[in-house]
């Protein structure tokens, strides 16, 4: 099928196109995940609003304690290792795992987070990071929304109809801190079936699980309850609708994440 008939406007600055945003135009930036929902007329907006070549959405910034990455930014950019890591070459191991290079070519990290696919690398990830997303606004300053606050459901997120998704604010990993992450798919580049993410940095006291590919927002466990045992434990009741099959599968990816943490 082909989109239904809808009109493209590329504004050439962000203010530009925070402006336009008031006449309700849908966002698009990579196009990976829209592109196919507008050919099946999934979705059939009357305008798009062209974010990609915005120069206020591709920039890359770093302070003592942050990396911050402009939402244009693609998939493989990350990968490719253009823009800075924030310890351990996470961010471009996150990224590598992301679909297939043309894809990753194409898609953005904010555009991800926006369209909110529960299975999404970034959605899982960025939340067990403890990442921000950065918004902008016509007529005054924008958010700072914690990633576990901006994922609002499946294929939902938090942002006001005046707001855009300008940037990504991810901390500088400790030097202690411990990493872990693994999805399941039938085959590479397919969207994942499980997935888990693990922070831990023992001499802080700190820990943090996130089971994604739920079919809603990511699922967060802190303290005391980021052990497997406990994730286990409450993945043995009915969790964000999964069936027993689900269960055993994100069970067994919550244990292959610490099992990284720990190698």
């Amino acid at each position: 099928m082909k989109a239904a008939p809808f009109t493209l406007d590329a504004p050439s600055d962000l203010a530009g196109a925070a402006r336009t945003l008031a006449n309700g135009e849908k966002l698009i930036a990579g196009g990976q995940s829209l592109g196919p929902m507008l050919n099946l007329r999934l979705a059939r907006p009357p305008a798009l609003l062209a974010l990609a070549g915005l120069p206020e959405l591709r920039g890359v910034q770093q302070t003592a304690a942050h990396v911050i990455i402009g939402a244009a930014v693609t998939h493989a950019e990350i990968a490719d290792g253009l823009a800075p890591d924030i310890g351990g070459g996470i961010l471009a191991r996150i990224a590598e795992g992301i679909a297939y290079r043309a894809v990753r070519n194409r898609g953005t990290i904010g555009g991800s987070l926006c369209h909110a696919d529960p299975a999404a690398d970034w959605v899982c990830t960025l939340t067990a990071l403890g990442a921000e997303a950065l918004t902008y606004r016509a007529g005054g300053p924008g958010r700072a929304i914690a990633l576990r606050d901006f994922i609002a459901g499946a294929f939902r997120n938090s942002l006001r109809p005046d707001e855009i998704l300008q940037a990504v604010r991810i901390p500088r990993l400790s030097p202690t801190a411990r990493w872990g992450y693994y999805k399941a798919c039938r085959k590479p580049g397919e969207f994942a079936h499980a997935m888990a993410a693990v922070l831990r940095d023992e001499p802080a006291g700190f820990c943090r699980a996130v089971i994604g590919a739920t079919g809603g927002p990511p699922l967060i466990f802190e303290a005391e309850r980021a052990t497997p045992e406990a994730i286990a434990e409450t993945l043995r009741g009915d969790v964000g609708g999964m069936d027993g099959i689900d269960r055993q599968m994100q069970a067994a990816a919550m244990r292959r994440a610490f099992a990284q943490v720990s190698a």
